[in-house]
């Protein structure tokens, strides 16, 4: 899937990105004076697409939170699919959440070089439904890597529901990465209980991604379990939608055998 760091070892680089369904908003109010921009299409939408696609074949996996599955907003474009084949990476899924009519239909998006051996939808549990997470196996069994792409609730006791579900999930896969937009720090009553109930583990440094033009909050995470080693984690420069990238440089371990990602 990547090249190898050893031969024991192998890095993989990941990349988590809220795109807002293309749109770009650089300032808090731009919610307002260019909410119209958000149900409907645009070559700006398309503009800041091509410019995230220039970038994807840096990385192995790409979660993507608020693609747009093809509606109004997007000119009934599939975004997830649009930006796989756009930046030629081989393997594109989704996860469409949210339909609004035909105004919007929000979904999380999952590129990679490699096609997974499973991928697997989850409703997440809340009292407004549309919120799901998107897990990928790479790996016949499960001691293969997991990566699972989720987009959490703006609602401190949904994201609690959501984490713990979350958390359950991912004990039957002792290699695991979670990314997405969780909507909350890494120090939350939440993200707290997220650690003690799962393997994943609080990030060392978190790195601020919200507001994308000035960021004060570490909103948008990649963590892993323990056996999994971060050796960067960093946010690109370009400002796609309200919240910068994040992307991280992880190390598997070296008894991990390489053939499970082949």
């Amino acid at each position: 899937m990547t090249r190898a760091a050893s031969p024991a070892k192998q890095r993989l680089r990941l990349l988590s990105c809220n795109i807002l369904a293309g749109a770009s908003v650089q300032r808090y109010r731009q919610y307002v004076t260019r909410s119209i921009n958000a149900v409907l299409p645009g070559r700006s939408k398309l503009d800041n697409l091509d410019r995230l696609a220039e970038l994807l074949p840096q990385f192995d996996v790409i979660g993507l939170q608020e693609a747009d599955a093809g509606s109004l907003r997007s000119g009934f474009l599939n975004q997830t699919r649009y930006l796989a084949e756009t930046s030629g990476m081989p393997f594109w899924s989704h996860q469409p959440n949210r339909p609004v009519a035909q105004l919007s239909h929000t979904a999380n998006g999952l590129i990679c070089r490699l096609e997974p051996h499973a991928v697997i939808d989850y409703p997440l549990p809340s009292r407004i439904p549309g919120r799901g997470a998107l897990l990928a196996r790479f790996g016949d069994d499960t001691h293969g890597l997991a990566v699972m792409i989720a987009h959490l609730s703006l609602s401190a006791q949904a994201r609690a529901k959501q984490l713990g579900f979350i958390a359950e999930v991912l004990q039957d896969h002792p290699h695991a990465v979670l990314m997405g937009d969780l909507n909350t720090d890494a120090h939350s009553p939440e993200m707290r209980h997220l650690f003690a109930h799962s393997t994943l583990q609080p990030p060392e440094n978190p790195v601020p991604t919200f507001p994308s033009w000035k960021p004060r909050r570490a909103l948008d995470h990649i963590l892993v379990s323990p056996d999994i080693q971060v050796e960067k984690v960093w946010t690109l420069p370009q400002a796609f939608s309200d919240h910068l990238a994040l992307a991280a440089e992880i190390q598997l371990p070296a008894s991990f055998a390489q053939r499970q990602l082949r």
